[in-house]
């Protein structure tokens, strides 16, 4: 029955308002129900459904109205695009029957389908290709759709268009806009990783710092480090953070291979349980009874070698997403690499401290132990002239008294060198004083000082301090190994320079073996003059004393 003129303005108003409304939905799935229903609203039939298609032209989504959610899940299989529906995908034209059975491209329905008898089909067009298909049955008021019906459902159909190519258009800006933001949070972490991980030797702060990151960033509510120990076959607990430490804690220590943290190491790869409770290889029971539900363990590597396990445990049942996964074991490589620098620090260190104990050790008891062990024996024999010949007596006690006072003089340069010093804020000149006031009073030698013209402020801190920690180091070795009865040193400028001479009386030694007479005295003067941007000479004669000669460049702006 065709429309009135009345009739049909009044449907192409009401078509309008709908397709104001449908222009505000942005969400692709809501969207294509609405458009249902409105077709079915304006075309007055009992059914509706709406087909969208890929980028390869086939049904990507097909949503229906008129039935009910339990009628739908009755029917044996969605439309899979044959058919009429196949035959619509393949024209730019409406298709209008009366009796969907009589037409030569029919099939049937699937089991448990409604009966429908009249259809109306219309395209989804865009400029330059098919998007979907308004599908339509049972009319209402008639046997059949009217060309009325059809004119207006094109409308429609036009409307549909731009509508899902914007909700689309938006999906997709959305989909980026929330891959940027994940890639941010994803660079962010990396980004503090490294900043921790290069910042710091310190095993417990690299521990600490890269556990919190990543908890953070997998927004969990407990984390733990296992770190392998030197037999390797053991893996030990070093840090909890988060909920539940007590439940965490109840088993701290697995062999490799057992449990999540000796599996992880055994196989150096990660691994997830999206389920403890039914999970037999994770053997903390205490964990579960807390409430945690998954766990995700990395192993900490560096190069071929495991270090450790580090694993993120949640209460959540939202699995960890693969990015998520892939993150967190290239932070594992970095850790893991970084917890191997720290192990390797802290046993430099530990040697440089054995081997400098060592050679204070020997130093002591080749030097001041031998001389006062000596004074011992002298008064020892002491004790039987007392009576036979006082004037030798007196003679050895003397003796003596000077052994001793040569032993305190040595003492008191070994505090002097191993005494830590700092230039302050007063300045090079008073920092090059205040050692030469300790040195008097520590050695009872005498030091001859000529400062320069000027006061030298106009040198950078760096260059400063390499003049001040080389004076230090020249006094120490005068004491120490020089011996000297006096030091003279000497400051002076030139228009590029800055300079400063030591020269000490003491014995002296072959320059070619100076590093077996000092040790890493004079490679740190080296070290601290190139540093500075200068250059030091060291010259020495055995029996005559040493001379250090020291440059830094002026810090004058022109």
């Amino acid at each position: 029955m065709l429309l009135t003129r009345e009739q049909l303005q009044e449907r192409l108003f009401a078509l309008h308002r709908a397709s104001l409304e449908l222009v505000k939905e942005v969400t692709l799935e809501t969207l294509l129900e609405r458009i249902a229903s409105t077709a079915c609203e304006q075309a007055g039939s009992r059914y509706a459904a709406l087909g969208v298609q890929d980028s390869n032209g086939k049904l990507e989504k097909f949503i229906a109205v008129g039935m009910s959610r339990d009628a739908i899940k009755r029917i044996e299989h969605p439309p899979v695009g044959l058919g009429l529906l196949g035959e619509l995908m393949d024209t730019e034209v409406p298709l209008r029957i009366p009796v969907i059975q009589d037409h030569p491209k029919s099939i049937g329905f699937p089991a448990h389908h409604p009966k429908m008898v009249s259809f109306l089909g219309v395209p989804i067009l865009t400029t330059d290709r098919q998007i979907g298909q308004i599908y339509l049955t049972e009319k209402l008021d008639g046997d059949e759709f009217s060309s009325d019906d059809e004119m207006i459902i094109q409308m429609l159909a036009t409307y549909a268009a731009t509508a899902i190519t914007n909700a689309r258009l938006i999906e997709k800006m959305t989909e980026r806009d929330a891959a940027l933001t994940r890639r941010n949070v994803d660079m962010t972490l990396l980004n503090d990783i490294a900043s921790t991980l290069t910042s710091s030797l310190e095993l417990d702060e690299i521990l600490n710092k890269t556990l919190g990151l990543v908890m953070n960033y997998m927004k969990v509510e407990a984390g733990e480090i296992f770190l392998l120990e030197e037999d390797k076959t053991t893996l030990r607990m070093m840090l909890h953070r988060g909920q539940a430490a007590e439940a965490f804690w109840t088993q701290n220590i697995f062999r490799v291979g057992e449990g999540y943290p000796g599996v992880v190491a055994q196989t150096c790869r990660p691994l997830i349980s999206t389920d403890l409770i039914n999970d037999p290889n994770f053997l903390r029971e205490a964990v579960v009874n807390a409430g945690f539900h998954q766990v995700l363990s990395i192993p900490l590597v560096s190069g071929e070698h495991v270090m450790g396990v580090m694993s993120v445990a949640s209460r959540s049942k939202t699995p960890f997403e693969e990015r998520s996964v892939q993150m967190l074991t290239a932070v594992g490589a970095w850790a893991g690499l970084s917890i191997e620098n720290a192990r390797l620090h802290v046993n430099a260190r530990r040697l440089a401290v054995l081997e400098e104990r060592n050679r204070i050790g020997m130093d002591l008891h080749d030097g001041i132990i031998q001389s006062i062990y000596g004074v011992g024996l002298a008064l020892e024999g002491t004790k039987h002239l007392v009576d036979e010949d006082p004037i030798a007596t007196k003679e050895k006690i003397d003796h003596a008294i000077a052994g001793l006072n040569q032993a305190i003089r040595d003492l008191r340069a070994y505090i002097l060198d191993l005494r830590p010093r700092q230039l302050g804020n007063d300045g090079l000149m008073s920092g090059i004083k205040r050692l030469i006031a300790e040195y008097r009073a520590n050695t009872f030698s005498e030091v001859n000082f000529m400062p320069p013209e000027s006061d030298m402020k106009e040198l950078t801190q760096t260059q400063s301090l390499a003049l001040f920690h080389i004076c230090q180091e020249s006094l120490a070795n005068a004491a120490k190994h020089a011996k000297a009865k006096a030091v003279q040193i000497s400051l002076w400028t030139t228009d590029d320079r800055a300079l400063m001479e030591v020269h000490d009386d003491g014995k002296g030694f072959d320059t070619t073996q100076m590093s077996s007479f000092i040790g890493h005295g004079l490679a740190n003067m080296h070290t601290r003059a190139h540093a500075s941007g200068g250059d030091i000479d060291i010259s020495s004669i055995p029996g005559e004393g040493t001379t250090v000669l020291v440059w830094v460049p002026r810090g004058i702006k022109q």
